[in-house]
């Protein structure tokens, strides 16, 4: 099978099904009514079309028509009851999603959609940054991560609190002041002039059994780090992050994996740094006008091989700093923007404008992913149910797998891509694709897009109509 045919849905389904089949079975032989795989690609399919609805609809399918789309488009044999889906996908581990994540960015890879992804030559730029994926105040596990919360007190908030007001703001959980929350470090393949980013798999950040401390995003970077280069032995890798992983223990780790790194250096955290830096008559600069706004001027400083901290064996690292300045209408120019990062790749003026770039783009998984999996239909941060195990995370990961394939169709799909300029926006599109799923049984997912994008050839006649 060629990579193009594997980056179509079909190829992206199968991928998906051999993942969640290769998934050993958890319960006992005697007391399995669904597939582990039927569970977890019904899940899937209520992420892929974002609709949490599907599951029942599509039931009313089946008892009229005796089959569905989700067993013409996803191979389930069985759709279950939305309780017998959370108990299962619940204790599934989590690592074995991972699969899926390799394969198809491998096969983005040999169908050379990946090469417009590189930053440098032969190197691909992959930030990570934390999210929460769930938050309750009442509902929580012994995984879930605790924040004490201010408490709202009925007092004239222009008066200095007392000192006992202010150690009732730190109460304790009977009061309702402990939130409970799950999180993720997410990495993502990105570049400043893509607009899709390629998500890869994460690292839960989570509390597990005998930890005397909490789990967080450093410690998640340190296990994320090792998977991440074994899952991709042979990528160009830049990692990106922001100011809480410039330090030298994480640096070190990345670079014992074979990484590049670029990480945000903040002045006010980085003192010593700064101090060496301050230390210079002048730092190297180089100064460009943007082509498409002639008002608008970058001025890049950096300086090769200065100490990160002044500590003993402090590790050396290369400092790049960028200044955006605007010019208004009144002729006044202004900073609109500045940042600094450390690196190991060696800063000269050839590189220095596109290390800042990709620097910069970091914000695209805050924005591009984030935003869009919690504000743009797939409802990431809803509560599908806390469940014992793995259910917050394992719903997460799908929901990601469904953003995944939305993602590689903006890429790939011509069909999808004729959808999204036709119906001007996702949501609209997919308004449009569950009206249509939930009347008519496709026989594949190209059927279904021609229907949802020209249905009046098919109430003509011009082309068979669906059943």
């Amino acid at each position: 099978m060629k990579p193009k045919k594997h980056l179509g849905f079909n190829g992206m389904r199968t991928m998906l099904s051999s993942c969640f089949n290769q998934i050993p079975e958890h319960r006992q032989s005697n007391k399995i009514t669904y597939s582990a795989h039927d569970a977890l690609m019904s899940g899937f399919a209520c992420m892929h079309f974002q609709d949490p609805s599907l599951l029942q609809f599509q039931k009313r399918l089946e008892k009229k028509h005796h089959k569905s789309n989700l067993q013409t488009l996803f191979d389930i044999k069985s759709i279950p009851e939305s309780t017998q889906l959370r108990t299962i996908i619940d204790g599934v581990d989590s690592d074995y999603f991972g699969s899926f994540f390799d394969d198809y960015t491998h096969y983005l890879q040999r169908g050379k959609h990946l090469a417009q992804y590189k930053l440098l030559d032969g190197l691909y730029y992959i930030p990570m940054d934390a999210t929460d994926y769930f938050s309750s105040y009442a509902c929580f596990c012994d995984r879930c991560l605790r924040t004490k919360s201010k408490k709202k007190l009925a007092r004239d908030l222009s008066v200095e609190p007392t000192a006992v007001e202010m150690e009732e703001l730190y109460s304790g959980e009977e009061d309702s002041g402990v939130r409970y929350s799950h999180k993720a470090l997410q990495i993502a393949i990105m570049h400043p002039d893509m607009k899709q980013v390629i998500p890869l798999m994460p690292e839960e950040i989570r509390n597990t059994d005998g930890a005397t401390k909490q789990d967080c995003e450093m410690n998640a970077g340190k296990r994320l780090i090792p998977k991440l280069r074994k899952a991709h032995p042979q990528l160009g890798i830049i990692l990106g992050g922001d100011d809480l992983f410039s330090r030298q223990p994480i640096i070190e780790d990345t670079l014992a994996a074979r990484m590049h790194y670029l990480f945000v250096a903040k002045p006010e955290s980085h003192v010593y740094l700064m101090d060496w830096l301050n230390a210079y008559p002048q730092l190297n600069q180089y100064e460009t006008i943007d082509p498409k706004k002639l008002n608008v001027r970058y001025v890049y400083q950096w300086m090769n091989n200065v100490p990160l901290h002044g500590g003993e064996k402090a590790i050396q690292v290369n400092y790049l700093d960028v200044k955006v300045y605007s010019t208004g209408k009144n002729g006044k120019e202004k900073r609109s923007y500045h940042n600094s990062w450390v690196t190991d790749i060696e800063i000269t003026h050839k590189n220095a404008a596109i290390l800042a770039r990709g620097g910069r783009c970091r914000w695209k998984l805050e924005n591009e992913c984030f935003n869009t999996l919690k504000n743009q239909g797939y409802a990431i941060d809803h509560s599908y149910g806390h469940g014992d195990k793995n259910l917050c995370f394992n719903f997460y990961l799908l929901t990601l797998i469904a953003f995944s394939f939305h993602q590689v169709y903006e890429l790939t799909d011509k069909v999808y891509q004729a959808c999204r300029q036709h119906f001007g926006s996702k949501k609209h599109l997919w308004e449009n694709v569950r009206a249509n799923l939930r009347t008519f049984i496709f026989v594949g997912w190209d059927y279904l897009l021609a229907f949802t994008l020209d249905p009046e050839k098919y109430i003509t006649g011009e082309l068979p109509a669906p059943s």
